[in-house]
């Protein structure tokens, strides 16, 4: 199966869309700020302990302070506090830990109260970001992770993926990373690590201690609150959860963004950089590739089927509810059939849709009822297999005996969410509207405003589709008759993200034309 990454990067965010066989699987966005992601160490400052949850409150820099559990801090917090204390009064010189004495670990049952104080400095990392009017959730047993490995400092222990089930392959592993880690740093191998071979292993133990020794150094010189080490870019995290011979091409159309990918391709898989595309067109990345219009179909609160039949998605305050529906779909085989071929289906997009919107908490799916046993056994199976490319923990229940799957899937970032219905432009979606709405006779009007300037770029008139047809309708069209009568060719592009009577000029390098001067 290919995979392609679309990267669109802009100035205020950069969005990936990751493609399986051109349907779109995953959609990620990031802030040019990058702050608050999961993975990103803080030096932060204990500013509530509160016994009664058992938790404290974090200043970490964010407008709500995190949030810090009990059982997020981790069994060797005692270890790291030391640490960090060491660290911070010069008296621990070095990053590694191998004359480093370990501390006894922290009790299960334990009481924050006991470990945490008012204004103490600590080392947290973000395992939630902020979501709603919540801070980031916190905690303190700090790991890095690599494309083949997870460091987890002041630990021993070296761990395999349960997903690695040949037991002489899990002993190859664990003896190798035995011989190559240092005294005091636990690994977690992960499961591509399967069959790769030392010297790919150590390279990767390599980067991540030096990721540590990084951390460390920015410590040294930090005041919490403080970031002390940035997880990579939602890209280059996805290549390294995810590069393998199934991804094909990569688009990207921002050089300098192209030049850091390539280079992090080089260290995790050194010879794949020419998968590697720089993307020049004038028309908008994602409006090439066919994103757009999967976006607006797969983000609504009707999601269609290609049977014919369609799901409902509601998003209410304690979970989401999925209703499938048949819609005009017919077949010759009966009730019990139809719902099946249909349910099946909807499994499949259903998983596609919670990885794509990433929902999390409790989904509550309502299939076509079926009276068949082995039928509802079979729905069970496809959606378990169909969810299992999803990197996010869940858990799925059987069909209940009114036909409902229940769903819980990690949440560790803010759900996708892409508002697809448009307001009108003309009334603002409150029902009324000027005089006149002749949007052509609008265009033709800042149409002459642009090409009177004898100052101003080629540029090119940016529409809806519909809009498009209407304008390039007929021999002698409406772009005819302004070239006849203008002597200059404006090229019309249709755009299935703009909004129905909506318009743009755009220069050749996709900056809007506003009063006559670029913004």
């Amino acid at each position: 199966m290919s995979l392609e990454l679309i990267v669109d990067a802009r100035q205020e965010e950069t969005r990936f869309a990751l493609l399986r066989e051109g349907k779109l699987i995953e959609l990620h966005s990031e802030k040019s700020s990058g702050e608050f992601v999961v993975g990103d160490i803080y030096l932060g400052r204990v500013k509530k302990v509160a016994a009664s949850l058992n938790a404290s409150f974090i200043d970490v820099g964010y407008e709500k302070d995190g949030f810090l559990h009990y059982l997020d801090v981790g069994p060797q917090f005692n270890s790291l506090n030391k640490f960090l204390k060491d660290s911070l009064n010069k008296k621990q010189k070095v990053a590694d830990l191998l004359y480093f004495q370990l501390e006894q670990d922290i009790p299960k049952e334990g009481k924050v109260g006991d470990i945490l104080s008012h204004s103490q400095p600590i080392l947290v990392q973000v395992a939630k970001e902020p979501i709603s009017s919540k801070g980031p959730r916190l905690c303190s047993e700090i790991t890095l992770a690599g494309r083949y490995i997870v460091l987890v400092p002041f630990s021993n222990k070296i761990s395999v993926s349960q997903k690695i089930r040949e037991a002489s392959e899990r002993d190859r592993l664990r003896d190798i990373m035995q011989s190559i880690k240092p005294k005091n740093f636990g690994v977690i191998i992960r499961t591509v690590a399967q069959n790769k071979k030392i010297e790919e292993l150590d390279q990767d133990l390599k980067n991540l201690l030096a990721k540590w020794k990084r951390m460390y150094e920015n410590v040294l010189t930090s005041k919490p609150p403080t970031r002390v080490l940035g997880e990579i870019d939602k890209a280059s995290a996805l290549l390294r959860d995810m590069l393998n011979e199934d991804f094909s091409k990569i688009h990207i159309n921002d050089p300098e963004a192209l030049e850091s990918m390539k280079a992090f391709i080089s260290e995790i898989a050194p010879g794949k950089e020419k998968i590697i595309k720089a993307y020049d067109g004038k028309v908008n990345i994602f409006e090439k590739f066919g994103i757009n219009k999967q976006i607006k179909s797969c983000f609504g609160k009707k999601v269609p089927l290609p049977s014919g039949g369609y799901l409902i998605v509601e998003h209410t305050e304690a979970m989401h509810v999925i209703d499938v529906n048949s819609g005009n779909r017919k077949g010759a085989d009966g009730q019990e059939d139809n719902a099946l071929t249909t349910n099946v289906e909807a499994a499949h997009e259903i998983a596609r849709i919670l990885r794509l919107r990433d929902m999390g908490g409790i989904i509550a799916i309502d299939f076509i009822d079926m009276y068949d046993k082995e039928n509802n056994r079979m729905l069970y199976d496809t959606l378990k297999e169909a969810m299992k490319a999803d990197r996010a923990k869940h858990n799925i229940l059987p069909p209940s005996k009114f036909g409902v799957v229940e769903i819980t899937r990690q949440r560790v970032r803010p759900e996708t969410d892409i508002k697809t219905n448009e307001s009108c432009p003309t009334c603002k979606g409150t029902g009324e509207v000027q005089a006149s709405i002749l949007l052509v006779e609008e265009i033709e009007g800042d149409l002459r405003s642009h090409l009177a300037d004898s100052a101003q770029p080629k540029f090119a008139l940016w529409v809806h589709p519909y809009i498009e047809a209407y304008l390039k309708k007929g021999f002698i069209s409406k772009q005819m008759r302004w070239f006849l009568e203008t002597k200059k060719w404006v090229p019309v592009r249709g755009v299935s993200d703009m909004p129905l009577l909506s318009y743009k000029f755009v220069d050749k390098e996709l900056n809007e034309l506003v009063n006559g001067s670029i913004s």
